[in-house]
């Protein structure tokens, strides 16, 4: 287990170096003058590179890696252009309205996802089996921005139960803030209800056909304690991989929901940054968002390894 872990984490490492790398060379391929888009297009042009000589923009872009990177792992993600003013502040409170976001979806879609597939699984080549398929799958190629927009007409237009801004007012309780969240996580459910409900159905399928599924069920056991102990915990688990990955897009692919209902959250504020040339703000939050990635996927993958023995033990 420890050769694994050992592995694991090198890995982690070195897909987050990887990312910063690529995230650093893809702000600075962006079109567009920083100096230029902050001061506008009528800005006389020595301002504009006294601006940018300010901002270190016009240094060599290996020494604008260098100094970025190692404030960043010192935990200092720098200033905004745009706002002149400390990233962490603006990220810490995107990124804990994406969590909310994402929490609510979570709590909806991995419950339901499991409960439907090991239902078509029980099911299987019958009536239920073929509509929860049909429709996990159509409901997982509508695009957020088209099943968002009809949630908002139906439901937030024309039948008023939910807002169609996901922003509460100022001061908002928990519920508040729940019942504010409840229609855009509804996209995000159906985009990822028909991956997880397919990962457990082909699980439970694969475990109900094992041989140790049929020597329990000749020793006598029952049939609900043969799925519950035997059945489950073996199919639940490439279950987990997905669930993990799908996690993390909830956290960091937000950016059309959050645009759509009006939420400031970890999506919009990369987009705005992108927008703005804002490289500060940019470079952090995808960066913030991959680092939640490798360390969601290491956490699936130890889990895993700690539920199934031969992972771990292949990897020594």
């Amino acid at each position: 287990m420890f050769n694994f872990v050992v592995r694991r984490l090198f890995l982690s490492l070195a897909t987050l170096w990887l990312l910063s790398v690529m995230v650093f060379a893809g702000s600075r391929m962006l079109p567009g003058n920083v100096g230029r888009a902050m001061l506008g297009p009528f800005a006389d042009q020595r301002a504009v590179d006294l601006l940018n000589h300010e901002m270190g923009t016009d240094r060599p872009y290996l020494v604008q890696y260098g100094d970025w990177i190692s404030g960043f792992l010192a935990g200092d993600l720098g200033l905004s252009y745009a706002y002149r003013a400390p990233v962490s502040e603006f990220l810490a409170t995107a990124l804990l309205n994406s969590l909310k976001l994402s929490l609510v979806a979570f709590l909806m879609v991995v419950p339901l996802g499991i409960l439907v597939g090991v239902i078509a699984a029980l099911q299987r080549d019958r009536a239920i089996d073929r509509v929860i398929s049909v429709v996990g799958l159509s409901a997982s190629i509508v695009p957020e921005f088209v099943s968002g927009i009809i949630l908002i007409l139906i439901f937030g237009v024309s039948l008023r139960w939910f807002p169609i801004s996901a922003t509460w007012p100022t001061g908002a309780g928990f519920f508040t803030q729940i019942y504010y969240l409840i229609l855009p996580s509804v996209p995000l459910v159906l985009i990822l209800f028909g991956y997880i409900a397919r990962m457990t159905r082909a699980g439970m399928i694969e475990a109900l056909d094992a041989e140790y599924t049929r020597t329990a069920i000749l020793k006598g056991l029952s049939y609900p304690q043969v799925i519950w102990r035997h059945v489950l915990r073996n199919a639940l688990l490439p279950t987990i991989s997905v669930i993990a990955t799908q996690t993390v897009y909830l956290i960091g692919g937000l950016v059309v929901i959050e645009i759509l209902f009006h939420y400031q959250g970890i999506g919009s504020l990369i987009f705005t940054a992108a927008q703005k040339r804002d490289f500060p703000m940019l470079q952090a939050g995808v960066m913030v968002v991959g680092a939640l990635f490798v360390a969601t996927t290491l956490l699936a993958d130890l889990i895993y390894a700690a539920l199934n023995p031969r992972i771990r033990l292949g990897s020594q």
